[in-house]
């Protein structure tokens, strides 16, 4: 049998461009681009808060066309490595390799909440407001689980939730004083998934008039504007008192001089200098000092004792220290090394009971799975593991009217919740954090972490100290405003120098715990249950029937 002839083209017949023929290469490529950037942007260096609220808002519209599976996958979980490891990119100081690991990691689980959506979003259409309202605060839910998933997976590492991209924006922040940052994500990404709904009604699904309102998108509006503006009255009606006058020392010192054993003189020199500098510009109540600061571990050589208590005493102000340290008389555990911090007074010299920290870094402090990952070893610095504090007991330090009770988070501890809320349960006043943040150059690394610090500020109610290394240095009050950043001539928070900086709290949160310190993160099971709900919601769901103009009712 003969084959059938192959039908000459008309050559009057329009050819079909490539975006015609492919559809979805189009859609594609704008949602890559403009997922990675706008994640990107969401977060210092560039540090443009507004892409907060619009940096999913692509890849949702794009679920609604129903993409293929495949394609889209690939699209938003590459966005999303590509974003992430250039967001991480200043592990590339410490190991070239970093960002790459740990940004595809982070990348893909965050792109992994997409996948939802691409499941979820066609379901709804059609259906009455109250089901695709549900059904995406089960979608914003399920993201706060995936930014609660990364405080435990691996040890932890909840860097840059979504909240924190707002934290030069106090006003969004406040309902975290009473749902944990948890909540301002939430609020965030479901105005991402409402603004598409609003998008595709507006383009896709042929309304006219009044109709062309979105029910998702009024949700959104009313969700911001409960979590900022009941707050103002708070937040403005601050009766401030001032608690302590504080001098942050930043040392500076150069990561490959800071171990070096031929160069700890000089190391300690350079910190002599800069504290007794700043104690002659300003006599503050006491001194605070970044993280590891000294370049020998307390009580494990015997010059270290001496000299912070000799440093104090020519001060004449106490130091809260934040060094490495051997357990103390422990002839059990004499190697027992600790990372954490000490009040040194003038006159009483090292206080016996210190802080020590409870979060420690993998591979950095210590080596995980250490069995069958002990060739790892040379990755700490101290050639074996630290050992983990257990308490969260803030530290007393002397000031003129008394002592305030400091709760002291050392290096990415302030990253997790429930460090901060633990210290200010135990009774801390102020919290300080104390950080080395030049393992990570000159880039977005320090401004990164100091997001988080905002973030503590404002769950717990608390005002919130920040010495580095050379940056960044400052302290936030209870609300999440920045009240002062140590910044050189240049405007540069990277320098070496001191600043004496008047402390204050609000009085009505004096000896008084925010709701989420009392009750924790009740929000994160609100969160899980809507999620398991709207699942089997979304599952459950049948194809509506469409009136007869095609477009579902209001």
């Amino acid at each position: 049998m003969p084959a059938a002839p192959i039908p000459a083209l008309d050559p009057y017949e329009p050819r079909l461009t490539l975006w015609q023929r492919r559809p979805h290469l189009g859609w594609g490529l704008a949602v890559f681009g403009l997922t990675a950037f706008l994640t990107f942007a969401a977060f210092p260096p560039l540090n443009v808060g507004d892409a907060g609220y619009a940096f999913a808002l692509p890849a949702v519209l794009w679920a609604y066309r129903r993409p293929p599976f495949w394609i889209y996958a690939g699209t938003v979980l590459g966005a999303q490595v590509v974003a992430w490891v250039a967001l991480l990119g200043w592990l590339r100081h410490v190991t070239l390799l970093g960002p790459l690991l740990l940004g595809s990691f982070v990348g893909l689980l965050i792109g992994s909440w997409y996948l939802a959506v691409w499941w979820a979003i066609p379901r709804l259409r059609g259906h009455q407001a109250v089901v695709r309202i549900s059904a995406l605060f089960g979608l914003a839910a399920l993201w706060v689980m995936l930014e609660w998933l990364r405080t435990v997976i691996f040890g932890g590492f909840p860097w840059l939730t979504l909240a924190a991209s707002q934290w030069q924006r106090p006003l969004v922040l406040q309902s975290a004083a009473y749902a944990g940052a948890w909540s301002v994500s939430f609020i965030l990404i479901y105005f991402n998934l409402a603004g598409a709904a609003y998008a595709h009604r507006v383009f896709y699904e042929g309304f006219s008039g009044l109709r062309k309102r979105s029910p998702e998108f009024m949700v959104a509006l009313m969700l911001l504007v409960s979590a900022s503006f009941p707050f103002l009255a708070e937040t403005m009606g601050a009766q401030r008192q001032k608690l302590a006058r504080v001098t942050l020392v930043q040392p500076g010192i150069p990561q490959n001089e800071k171990w070096d054993s031929a160069r700890a003189q000089e190391v300690l020199q350079t910190i002599e200098q800069v504290t007794f500098d700043a104690s002659k510009a300003g006599r503050g109540d006491f001194i605070l000092w970044p993280e590891s600061v000294v370049p020998w571990p307390l009580f494990r050589d015997a010059n270290v004792e001496p000299w912070l208590a000799s440093v104090a005493k020519r001060a004449g102000q106490p130091l809260l220290v934040g060094t490495v340290y051997t357990a103390l008389g422990s002839a059990a555990e004499p190697d027992s090394w600790y990372n954490g911090a000490f009040v040194v007074e003038p006159v009483a010299g090292v206080a016996r009971e210190g802080y020590a920290k409870r979060k420690l870094v993998p591979f950095g402090e210590y080596i995980p799975l250490r069995p069958i990952l002990g060739w790892l070893d040379k990755l700490v610095p101290i050639g074996g593991d630290f050992q983990r504090g257990t308490e969260a007991r803030p530290l007393l330090v002397p000031v003129r009217s008394g002592q305030v009770r400091v709760g002291v988070l050392i290096c990415y501890e302030d990253i997790f919740p429930e460090f901060a809320r633990a210290s200010t349960l135990a009774g801390a006043e102020m919290l300080a954090v104390l950080t080395n943040d030049a393992w990570f150059g000159e880039g977005g690394a320090a401004y990164q972490h100091a997001a988080s610090s905002v973030l503590r500020a404002v769950e717990t109610r608390r005002p919130v100290l920040r010495c580095g290394n050379s940056g960044w240095s400052g302290w936030i009050d209870e609300f999440g405003n920045i009240r002062a950043t140590l910044l050189n001539e240049k405007g540069s928070i990277y320098f070496r120098g001191s600043q004496t900086l008047d402390v204050t709290r609000d009085v009505r949160w004096r000896d008084r715990s925010s709701f989420y310190v009392q009750h924790g993160d009740w929000f994160l099971l609100v969160c899980a249950g809507w999620a398991v709900i709207s699942y089997y919601l979304v599952l459950n769901l049948r194809p509506p029937r469409l009136p007869a103009d095609g477009v579902a009712a209001f």
